[in-house]
This record gives structure tokens, C-alpha cells and sequence, in this order.
């Protein structure tokens, strides 16, 4: 989600210095399905810098506004993780519902409504 992995594996990353316990995650990183979800954060990528923020703050951002979500969990193991991620706050007022729209088509994974088993209300 960062960004850190969209060239490749750094030498530093942990997908680097623990090859074997990440094997089958760099397969499905370098797998047709990983390019698309990495040129996918690169799409994102853009519209959070057009916000001026980071993809991170963009995603949580998007998940606070998202109105089928009521509690956004945040998973930083840094400070500097922390303060980066309380960024999104600033990008919240300026997540339009077109925009929202915009990062819906990107994501292209929004689960189908429930049914309504014929009762449309």
C-alpha cells in the first residue's frame, strides 16, 4: 500500500531478507493479478498526491468515509507509521463523492448490495 514494493523487492524489505518464508507472497507480488493491484496503488498514488497526501492517508481516509465502516484499525509498529497515518484526517473533507466514485472505479471491487429476494425497498 505504500508504494515500497511497486519496482520490485528492495534489498532491505523483509520479502528480501526472509526469501523462503515469503516465497509464495513475491510469486502473487510478480503474478499478472500483483502487476494490476500494484498499478492500481500507482493510480491511487496520484490522487493522494493531488490531495497532498500519501496513499496511506488516502486509504484510510477513504475507509473512514466509507459509510458501511465504523471503526478504521490502524496497524502502524513505528511512531513515524502513527503520525503519518493521522494525516488522513486532513484528506477526509476533501473526499467528494465524486472522488470517492473515482477511487471505487480504481479499486473495481465493491461487493454486491444484499438481496432483496424480491422486496425492493
Amino acid at each position: 500500500l505504500t508504494g515500497k514494493y511497486n519496482d520490485g523487492i528492495p534489498e532491505d524489505s523483509r520479502f528480501a531478507t526472509n526469501k523462503d518464508f515469503f516465497e509464495n507472497t513475491v510469486k502473487q507480488l510478480q503474478s499478472p493479478e500483483g502487476k494490476a493491484k500494484i498499478e492500481k496503488v500507482r493510480k491511487l498514488t496520484t490522487i493522494a498526491e493531488k490531495l497532498g497526501g500519501t496513499v496511506t492517508q488516502l486509504s484510510l481516509a477513504w475507509a473512514a468515509k466509507n459509510p458501511n465502516v465504523s471503526t478504521v484499525i490502524l496497524g502502524a509498529t513505528k511512531v513515524e507509521q502513527l503520525e503519518d497515518n493521522f494525516g488522513a484526517l486532513k484528506l477526509l473533507d476533501k473526499l467528494t463523492p465524486e472522488l470517492m466514485e473515482e477511487i471505487e472505479k480504481i479499486l473495481d471491487n465493491k461487493p454486491a448490495g444484499p438481496a432483496t429476494f424480491g422486496r425492493d425497498r
